[in-house]
């Protein structure tokens, strides 16, 4: 009570400071003897300055008066609260329009010691001899024909710098087997990987000397659940002797772009704890040959994966042709934060053009086609060159043999040492026995031949590519896994890729944007699935009730990892599968996310029970609902909307990470009365928001329900949800709708007050306590720099951490893909300022190229490269400018819809266009990672992207 007076003692006496200043002015004003003088006629000019000054001091009494009575409420609400009544601390708006939030009752931010973070301690370490940013900005980018070796040059020779230190050559036969890309997953495993597995084990077993390696265990696992025990028996023996090697041992060759490092690091505890079980061995070796460009997210995985050597392929010709002069292609990688070379991995990079056998023996693809047997003459493919290979006889061995080591002399001068790596393979190759016969036995006869005349110096062999390791750290002379001497260290990454000329494949970034959304789904919830089911097991197993528990769960858990798994692969998550390949990755992704909901909800079930003895799992009615559906893999995800009554509906909230979070939780309910309690019972402040259909509808009965709440680290939090009249904790959010001169109805409903600006092109702002963020009132998007920030850039940002790297933004040209299927092109249309460019006669491998007409300063925006299929990339072609990718902004017939909506938790500006929308979201809540913005959608044709949800959830009746 003493309180109440103190603050009410000191809101008059400041009420009376202001009145009487405000008093003395006006009598100074009536009593100046020059405004007397002049017939006492103010000019107009002071008369302004006086009203203006009158209006900022009612403005402040108004403030004033504002603060006073929320404090006296404060008072009220704490003298109540000490009678034994809940209290709610509600955020309160300013009279300038900012919402102000209760304060908190704990710290947001720590400060962090920089012993605590190498990162802190600066660059104490080496500097790395090459630096991908200080590369780019030296090289040409010319694309001079070299030759032989088009994006290379003339390699000449001395035909005796081999005679002190012969030429060692392991020549490694492999076959990249893509799960899924023109055919599905399925398809190509009953088609071709099975029969070249079979095969492998019988003709590995005929010659001690053959090798062979193999990459993804995805096919490999599948493979194994339906062979013999006799089969595995002879697979074990055969990578015991080191005839076969897994190289990476990852579930696929996962894209570096795309992928999240949590998704990364997934598929490769799948495949290597997979190897560890039925095999009994841990891979040593990476190999990367398809990859659409190279992350420095993965060797970094790798080489915490115990893994001390790599190889890669696809990387800008222009970059391979500097490095194979500078004798650079092979180097330690190391991480650009590493201070003490502890992330060093030493990686190889092939060369030339490809990795199929007419660019891998040497510099010229003539010759070494000559030397893919499987181009023999009567089969189904032949060499482009028009030369074709000859089987090996001994009338012809030493001619075939001397061109042969010619190219493998040539592609030797580009290294730093005298062991020399040859891949022997190609796409689905080895699928028929006659191929492996074809390519080992003739050879074989060369390896023969070369190695029987110690004159030619070279000694060759094929190996496995452990074997070219092991070989090259021998003859350097040093521990494999350690920098050789001589070798260069390099940081950075090598993105963009072209593979010729403007060839630049980075459509796939960008392009259906939908799965990569789906993958970041999964992916959350396949981690809270992991934590929640681990905590429920562990505690039913202490209580004696594991054989209550769902134990087919775990089993549920492994499809989903491997689902995800899959998706990581570089023809699936990057979008550039056919259509029927898409969809079944999308069904798959689809299923596993259905089971992993129900994981979830079995084990949220028995964690928020107090009496676990009252357990009782029931596979027909779940306990828990979930907190939305998705009706077919190619569906927007519905919110379940929660029917309130006077009952309570109780909401379960879990909080994946392994940290405290205060974050905003929206749910959909059926009334705008609506109160909810805390898991204490205390009441907690809602932010009520209209659910729109378009941009002036709401849906009827239908409102989104916004609470601040926070949650345990890896913990669950219980909501209360009433039907409730009393509207106290209740706020309602306020609405501005820009129609731009357009005739739309605009129906408002009571709860909420909706203004309708007819026509203005005025800028307006949204701010929190720690930022502001202005809007063009014309376009609704932020300024300045308007075209910068957009959905489109955001989802693209968000989908794909693991291989953006700023540093290197001065190589991301700008390139897409638009394809042509079946001789008709995607019916969508294209902004102002474009045209097609291509003829589409070339049959199925052939696309559509985008161009700018005129006042393009980026030149061509859109190759993909051949043979890899894209969907249409409706997130961004149909998007407002960005200047990283786009040189010409998004041109609509009419400006769009502009809906503002305003409250203390959060505000958003929804821009509606002709063919795409987008939501800029501001929220206003305190702590880590919530001081800022988000952009929630870029919808178009059916496609979503989102930068990622808050938490899971789930609603359901107390039974």
């Amino acid at each position: 009570m003493k309180l109440k007076k103190q603050v009410t003692v000191c809101g008059a006496a400041i009420f009376c400071v202001a009145v009487f200043s405000l008093y003395l002015m006006l009598d100074r004003v009536q009593h100046d003897p020059a405004r007397h003088q002049s017939g006492g006629n103010f000019p107009r000019s002071q008369i302004s300055v006086l009203q203006n000054r009158i209006e900022q001091l009612e403005q402040l009494l108004e403030e004033n008066h504002e603060i006073i009575s929320h404090i006296k409420e404060s008072v009220l609400e704490l003298t109540a609260h000490a009678d034994g009544q809940p209290v709610v601390l509600l955020p309160y708006r300013t009279p300038n329009g900012s919402w102000v939030l209760p304060p908190e009752s704990r710290p947001s931010f720590f400060s962090i010691s920089p012993q605590d973070c190498q990162f802190g301690l600066g660059s104490g370490g080496q500097k790395p001899d090459l630096q991908m940013l200080a590369v780019a900005s030296v090289l040409p980018f010319d694309n001079q024909d070299g030759g032989v070796w088009k994006q290379g040059f003339d390699i000449t020779y001395e035909p005796h710098e081999w005679d002190t230190e012969p030429l060692q050559v392991f020549v490694v036969p492999h076959s990249h087997n893509d799960p899924g890309w023109i055919k599905t997953f399925e398809k190509y495993f009953a088609d071709q990987t099975q029969h070249i597995l079979n095969s492998m084990v019988l003709k590995l077993q005929e010659d001690p000397r053959r090798r062979f390696i193999w990459s993804e265990i995805s096919f490999f696992s599948k493979w194994w659940d339906n062979i013999s025990t006799q089969k595995r028996a002879a697979v074990r023996r055969l990578v015991g002797s080191g005839q076969l090697e897994m190289v990476t041992g990852g579930w696929v060759m996962p894209d570096e772009a795309n992928s999240h490092y949590f998704a990364m690091i997934d598929q490769l505890i799948e495949g290597h704890q997979w190897l560890e079980k039925n095999i009994g061995v841990t891979p040593r070796s990476g190999w990367a040959i398809d990859p659409f460009g190279h992350s420095a997210t993965m060797p970094y995985l790798l080489r915490r994966a115990n893994l001390t050597s790599m190889l890669i392929q696809r990387v800008h010709y222009a970059i391979k042709k500097h490095f194979a002069a500078t004798h650079s292609l092979e180097f330690m990688w190391r991480q650009t934060w590493d201070p003490d070379s502890s992330t060093d991995i030493f990686c190889h990079m092939m060369p030339f053009y490809s990795y199929d056998v007419p660019h891998t023996c040497g510099p010229d693809p003539k010759i070494c086609c000559q030397f893919d047997f499987k181009r023999l003459p009567g089969g189904r493919i032949n060499c482009p060159w028009k030369v074709p290979p000859r089987a090996i006889t001994e009338a012809n061995v030493a001619e075939r043999a001397h061109l042969l080591l010619d190219q493998y002399r040539k592609k030797s001068k580009l290294f730093r040492s005298k062991v020399l790596l040859v891949p022997l393979g190609d796409d689905f190759r080895y699928d028929k026995p006659q191929e492996w016969d074809a390519q080992f036995l003739n050879y074989q006869r060369l390896f023969d031949f070369l190695n029987a005349h110690p004159s030619l110096h070279v000694q060759a062999q094929f190996g496995t590519l452990s074997d070219y390791f092991d070989a090259l750290s021998k003859r350097t002379g040093i521990v494999p896994g350690f920098k050789p001497p001589g070798f260069p260290v390099l940081s950075g990454d090598f993105f963009s890729y072209a593979d010729r000329e403007d060839h630049y494949w980075t459509g796939y970034y960008t392009s259906r944007p939908f799965y990569k959304s789906l993958d970041r789904v999964l992916e959350a919830h396949l981690r809270g699935a992991e934590i929640l089911y681990s905590l429920a097991l562990s505690h039913a197993r202490h209580a004696g009730m594991d054989s209550r528990y769902p134990l087919s769960d775990y089993a549920l858990l492994t499809e989903a990892r491997r689902a995800l798994g899959l998706f990581q692969h570089h023809d699936a998550i990057t979008g550039t599968a056919k259509e029927a390949v898409v969809v079944d990755y999308g069904v798959r992704l689809l299923h596993s996310l259905v089971n992993l909901k129900r994981i979830i909800s079995n084990a949220a079930h028995y964690l928020v029970l107090g009496e676990k003895e009252s357990y009782h799992y029931d596979a027909a009615g779940p306990f828990l609902g979930t907190d939305d559906m998705r009706l077919n893999q190619d569906s927007l995800p519905e919110k379940t909307i929660i029917r309130l009554d006077t009952s309570p509906r109780f909401v379960v909230l879990f909080n994946p990470l392994e940290q405290e979070r205060l974050s905003v939780v929206s749910l959909l309910v059926n009334s705008p009365r609506v109160r909810v309690l805390s898991e204490e019972g205390q009441p907690l402040a809602v932010q009520l928001s209209a659910q729109w259909s378009s941009a002036t509808d709401m849906v009827p009965d239908v409102y989104q329900v916004s609470i601040m709440t926070r949650l345990p680290a890896l913990g669950l939090s219980v909501l209360q949800l009433y039907k409730s009249f009393d509207s106290h904790s209740t706020l309602t959010s306020s609405v501005h709708i820009h129609l731009h001169g357009r005739d739309l109805p605009v129906r408002p409903r009571e709860v909420f007050p909706v203004r309708v600006v007819p026509a203005t092109s005025d800028d307006f702002c949204l701010d929190n306590q720690h930022m502001q963020a202005c809007f063009s009132g014309l376009t609704g998007l932020l300024v300045p720099g308007a075209h910068a920030l957009t959905a489109c850039l955001a989802c693209f940002l968000a989908e794909h951490p693991a291989g953006w790297g700023g540093a290197q933004a001065e190589q991301r040209v700008p390139h897409l893909w638009h394809q042509e299927r079946q001789g008709q092109e995607w019916g969508l249309p294209l902004p102002a300022g474009w045209r097609r460019q291509g003829t589409g006669t070339q049959g199925p491998r052939s696309s559509w190229a985008l161009r700018l007409v005129e006042g393009a300063s980026g030149g061509l925006v859109g190759q993909r490269g051949p043979g890899r299929y894209t969907s249409p990339p409706s997130c961004l072609l149909h998007c407002v400018r960005l200047p990283l990718f786009l040189s010409q902004p998004y041109a609509p017939k009419e400006p769009p819809v502009v809906r503002v909506t305003e409250g203390p938790f959060f505000s958003e500006v929804a821009s509606y266009y002709q063919h795409v929308q987008q939501v800029v979201r501001l929220y206003n809540v305190p702590g880590e990672g919530r001081a800022g913005w988000a952009v929630l959608c870029c919808r178009g044709w059916g496609h979503w992207c989102s930068a990622g949800s808050l938490a899971f959830h789930w609603q359901g009746r107390v039974r």
